[in-house]
């Protein structure tokens, strides 16, 4: 506990010339806040207004608290008035403690001056006491706001990622990130994977993205860790660096989107991957959501088949019978390049011409065990839905 300075307060007279004197005295402290503080300067109108504000309102707490010396200050209702909140927000608690020593400073010049004959000591101890107590008391104004800030933070943004779980896109969201600090139009990446056992995984993944210069949100959808990374080059390396913190288990990125308003995209298909990727226990760590399409597909993903549709099989439709018959034949013969070019009547050469051919328009190799599983599948699905088609 705080000890307190025993002295004679104020007589009653003393006190009635402070209170005369109160916006007289107001008025020097913003114009010596003018004078010596260059961020004060600075400031648009209606925050100076509010400053003002806090000047008046201290000077008459001062009054009151004359009065009654033994009752701490209350400093939200009495000396921050009708705006507590939102001077918190745009003066640092630094800043306050230099408005609050201006104010001190003009108090004390004008001891002389407000003070009865022989009181001049009382009112000069009060003034000093007084101006410890609303030091102490700004500090918890400070505190509680930090403490509550970080808790509408942390709410805010489990709004801002369960929304791009469900798939929400608006143009609230952009806001809302905005609110905690998100950059406009970062590209975006969103991961998924296990939530961490017997720990909150938020600082460690919020250290290790901003340790890259990343933007970065965190949220826990069911026991699933939701990372969204923002940044405007290179997320893959925000992205491996980030899985570090995930739990046991695959992790998995959605595609890179140009911005938060279509981070819903980035997590609907990292979210498909996750629940994928058990099918490739081999899978790295963290693995592409788009690196799991055949097994998405497999699992009922509509994105995952489309995507094979548009990106695989419709390619290499078009490219010609030849290059989808090469493509099926080494598919056939479990990727032998010659057994194939005996299959199709053809020259080694031409076989692997044409799977060059297929592995530019497509993005994937036959020759690779990944890509070669991923053709079939496309192909599979492709058949299937023509024969579907036959049928309707």
């Amino acid at each position: 506990m705080r000890s307190r300075v025993n002295h004679r307060p104020p007589t009653e007279g003393t006190i009635r010339r402070l209170e005369r004197s109160s916006g007289a005295l107001a008025t020097r402290a913003v114009a010596r806040m003018d004078e010596q503080l260059p961020w004060f300067r600075a400031m648009p109108a209606d925050r100076r207004s509010w400053v003002t504000l806090v000047a008046q309102r201290g000077i008459a707490s001062l009054v009151e608290w004359c009065r009654d010396p033994g009752r701490p200050p209350r400093l939200t209702g009495d000396v921050f008035g009708a705006a507590p909140r939102e001077l918190v927000r745009v003066v640092a608690l630094k800043q306050t403690v230099d408005l609050i020593q201006v104010v001190v400073d003009v108090l004390e010049d004008h001891v002389a001056s407000v003070a009865e004959p022989g009181d001049e000591d009382a009112l000069h101890l009060a003034v000093l006491q007084f101006s410890r107590e609303v030091a102490f008391a700004t500090a918890h104004v400070y505190a509680s706001f930090a403490e509550n800030r970080g808790a509408w933070d942390a709410r805010l943004e489990a709004l801002v990622v369960d929304a791009l779980v469900r798939g929400e896109r608006s143009e609230e969201l952009s806001g809302r990130a905005a609110a905690l600090g998100w950059a406009t139009s970062t590209p975006v990446v969103v991961l998924v994977g296990a939530t961490p056992a017997g720990e909150d995984p938020h600082g460690a993944v919020r250290r290790a993205a901003r340790s890259l210069g990343s933007d970065v949100l965190v949220g826990v959808h069911a026991e699933q860790l939701v990372v969204v990374l923002g940044r405007p080059d290179d997320l893959d390396e925000v992205a491996e660096r980030v899985s570090d913190e995930f739990g046991e288990g695959p992790v998995v990125t959605g595609p890179v989107v140009d911005g938060l308003a279509r981070a819903g995209e980035s997590a609907a298909a990292a979210l498909a991957g996750l629940r994928a990727a058990r099918a490739w226990p081999e899978a790295p760590r963290p693995v592409a959501a788009d690196a799991l399409l055949a097994e998405r597909a497999l699992d009922g993903d509509p994105l995952a088949r489309a995507a094979l549709s548009e990106r695989v099989a419709a390619p290499l439709q078009a490219a010609g019978g030849e290059v989808l018959e090469t493509v099926r034949a080494v598919l056939s013969s479990g990727g032998n390049l010659e057994a194939s070019a005996r299959a199709i009547f053809v020259h080694p050469n031409t076989v692997r011409y044409r799977l060059k051919r297929a592995a530019e328009i497509t993005g994937v190799s036959v020759t690779d065990p990944r890509g070669s599983w991923t053709l079939q599948v496309a192909l599979a699905l492709a058949q299937l839905d023509h024969e579907r088609s036959l049928w309707h």
